[in-house]
């Protein structure tokens, strides 16, 4: 290399080094209540010619008599929702660098302002914030989990308050880092513990990572205490899941998993899975999905005891963010029924999925799942929206993420006159 190219190089590294230092310094000081010097948001316009277009899409989208759709907020990158508990402020996280935070001040039902949050943290896919039910919004990064007391009442400020949970390099081991299946999610259980999934980084995991994988959670979901102590892995044998929630009367675990690529247009069916104890086993790498076993481990014995899908969903339709429904405002018939996200295929000769699922559960827990809201995905074969995920606002209307759109749709019910 010549001399200039070592010297611009070196000035590149030295300050990619201060910059990241820089953050880190950040967090620190935030931890201390202490300011950073950030004074700038990033600032997303509402309404226009863009939101006129979203419209637009949307009068395309079919849903059940009584139930309408409209643009809520749009959103750049808009993945995973975390209301918060106080209905002041919702955050949605991405696959990039920001997470948003999202506000109907005149309570329209429409939101007013979307701003990044945070400003002064550098962030690594913050793809999954959740709260919990005092107020603590959580973010699950691809390599560390943050925690950002009272975040609904700091976030007009570029300075909050943050600190670890489990700072950056300890989520997975470093060595582990992927560009794949590296969207994190996060819930607070009923216990009171953080549920993160770990998604593995292949499409068929090799055995030679299947130990370390079982050991520190990765292909599953780890629960940890909300200082980031008592670490446990609670289930084994998922392939990549974004998206789970608790069953509100049975406290139970549900979760989707997206399943193996590359074996056919029809197979494996992806998942909608349920757990009723920790510990137990979904059945990757040996299963591909359902019942449906992966070439790479053809003919071999399964060595460990699996449980079975409470739903098989359409191949390759990429099921996604889930949440149980709660409120008031939807018929009877949708109480503790699970709204979820089909972000779509992308491997299929034929597209898939982009649509919102509904999946009614009965006292057993046995699982029906069908089409709920769809439209996003039209006669040509193209994407107009990609569902990523679902979440409830207080007033028991629900919120649509799309993160190709770049947008929250709100999904709300009228009975007929």
């Amino acid at each position: 290399m010549h001399n200039f190219g070592k010297v611009v190089a070196g000035s590149l590294c030295g300050t990619l080094l201060l910059g990241s230092a820089a953050f880190a310094n950040n967090l620190e000081k935030l931890s201390s209540f202490k300011t950073t010097g950030t004074t700038e948001f990033t600032v997303i316009e509402q309404g226009g010619d863009r939101a006129e277009s979203i419209r637009n899409i949307l009068k395309n989208i079919t849903m059940p008599p009584g139930f309408s759709i409209d643009l809520y907020a749009i959103v750049p990158d808009a993945r995973h929702i975390a209301v918060g508990p106080q209905g002041i402020v919702t955050f949605v996280g991405t696959r990039k660098t920001e997470v948003w935070a999202v506000t109907d001040r005149d309570k329209d039902r429409v939101a007013d302002e979307v701003k990044n949050f945070a400003p002064s943290l550098a962030k690594a896919i913050p793809n999954g914030p959740c709260f919990s039910k005092d107020g603590f919004l959580y973010i699950a990064e691809q390599n560390r989990v943050l925690v950002f007391p009272a975040a609904e009442f700091f976030y007009e400020s570029p300075d909050v308050a943050a600190f670890n949970v489990l700072a950056q390099g300890t989520l997975i081991p470093v060595e582990e880092e992927s560009y794949n299946h590296t969207a994190r999610v996060c819930r607070v259980g009923p216990d009171g513990k953080l549920y993160i999934s770990l998604g593995q980084p292949f499409n068929v995991a090799p055995p030679e990572k299947l130990e370390l994988y079982d050991e520190v959670g990765i292909g599953g979901i780890i629960r940890v205490n909300t200082d980031g102590s008592g670490r446990e892995v609670y289930t084994y044998g998922v392939r990549n899941s974004v998206g789970h929630d608790f069953h509100p009367e049975t406290g139970e675990l549900w979760f989707t998993d997206n399943q193996v690529d590359g074996m056919g247009d029809d197979i494996p069916p992806g998942e909608l899975n349920r757990q009723t104890a920790a510990g137990q086993h979904f059945g990757a790498p040996w299963y591909g999905g359902g019942d449906v076993r992966v070439n790479e481990y053809a003919g071999q014995e399964v060595p460990v005891e699996v449980v079975m899908p409470a739903v098989e969903t359409v191949a390759h339709a990429a099921d996604l963010g889930m949440s149980f429904y709660t409120g008031k405002m939807f018929p009877e018939k949708y109480k503790n029924a699970i709204f979820s996200a089909q972000h779509g295929s992308w491997n299929r000769t034929e597209p898939i999925g982009a649509r919102v699922m509904v999946t009614f559960v009965d006292a057993e827990g046995n699982a029906r799942m069908e089409p709920f809201a769809e439209g996003w995905l039209d006669e040509n074969g193209e994407y107009l929206g990609r569902p990523v995920d679902v979440a409830q606002l207080r007033d028991g209307s629900i919120l649509v993420s799309d993160d190709l759109v770049g947008a929250l749709y709100r999904i709300s019910y009228s009975p007929a006159e």
